[in-house]
């Protein structure tokens, strides 16, 4: 009972910290779009001035920069992220539902992908320490990580679309062909990173005592591994998995620029460089709405697999 309490007592301390950590998003990110040079309906061909006024005065940029804060500031409290300027009689909501399902799908998609295949290679590595096996999965993992996605994607593009043909090379219409590619692209580095945790941990945990124990008592290697071994050893991957999760889900812009498809990142990429301040602020509103919950959720994991946490006062 006193442990339950002392967990529910850390969750609402949490969830009450998660508020000024976003207010503290959403206001510098506010002023930096502000003060970055250009604006909304700075195109190449002139807009008269009493038509820009008109704009201005419309979507409230007239008014001092303080004023404009607080009055958008009002607008998240009754979530409303207002209107888009680039995207006519879209607001920025309707955007965001419309990618979302997409990024939802390709990052979800890469998450899982680098999730199974991580851990599979890092537990191989691990059981296999120090021997060729071991060398070849954490020497494909660092060449993983240190290549990058764009580099990565035209090398899949250029040998399973082009010379292949095995897959299409870019654009999106919810078929299995068209997620290979991006998918497989998006894990990559990820599946790099968790199999080189689980590597790490996994042989960390091996070397415990409670392992000894469990071997001194005769059970088998898989019952070892599997029982009393993995749970303490995916506690470092559980906590990567957070922003994972969320920087997959809202979409890598490079990964969405290059294969065409029409997520979050596309529409933030399109929202900067058109100075779309209303859009640009509610992808990133969502991207770290997304993160800051996400996180919130992986500390909860966290402590009901590691049953030695306790939320007490004295934490």
């Amino acid at each position: 009972m006193i442990q339950d309490s002392g967990m529910l007592k850390h969750t609402l301390r949490r969830l009450l910290g998660l508020i000024p950590t976003l207010l503290m998003l959403i206001t510098v990110v506010f002023f930096m779009l502000r003060l970055a040079p250009g604006g909304p309906f700075d195109v190449e061909k002139l807009v008269p001035p009493e038509i820009e006024a008109n704009l201005n005065a419309k979507y409230h940029l007239d008014e001092p920069l303080l004023q404009q804060y607080f009055r958008y500031m009002g607008q998240i409290a009754v979530l409303d992220l207002g209107p888009s300027f680039q995207y006519k009689d879209w607001t920025v909501i309707e955007l965001i539902e419309q990618g979302l399902p997409v990024s939802l799908t390709v990052g979800g998609l890469a998450m899982l992908l680098a999730f199974i295949m991580g851990t599979m290679l890092g537990i191989t590595a691990a059981l296999r320490q120090n021997t060729r096996v071991d060398y070849l999965l954490m020497g494909v993992a660092m060449l993983g990580i240190s290549v990058p996605n764009f580099v990565i994607a035209p090398i899949l593009i250029l040998l399973l679309a082009v010379y292949a043909g095995w897959l299409p090379a870019g654009g999106w219409d919810w078929s299995a062909a068209s997620m290979v590619l991006p998918v497989v692209t998006l894990s990559l580095p990820v599946t790099a990173y968790i199999a080189r945790m689980t590597r790490g941990s996994m042989i960390e945990v091996l070397n415990s005592n409670f392992i000894r124990t469990a071997r001194a008592k005769g059970l088998p290697e898989s019952v070892v591994i599997r029982r009393h071994a993995l749970k303490p050893a995916m506690l470092p991957v559980i906590s990567f998995m957070g922003p994972a999760i969320a920087g997959l889900i809202s979409g890598s812009i490079v990964i969405e620029r290059i294969f065409s498809i029409p997520g979050l990142g596309s529409y933030f990429v399109t929202g900067a460089l058109n100075r779309d301040y209303t859009l640009v602020m509610g992808v990133v509103i969502f991207y770290g709405s997304l993160i800051i919950v996400l996180n919130f959720i992986v500390d909860l994991i966290y402590a009901w697999l590691n049953p030695k946490i306790r939320y007490d006062e004295k934490h």
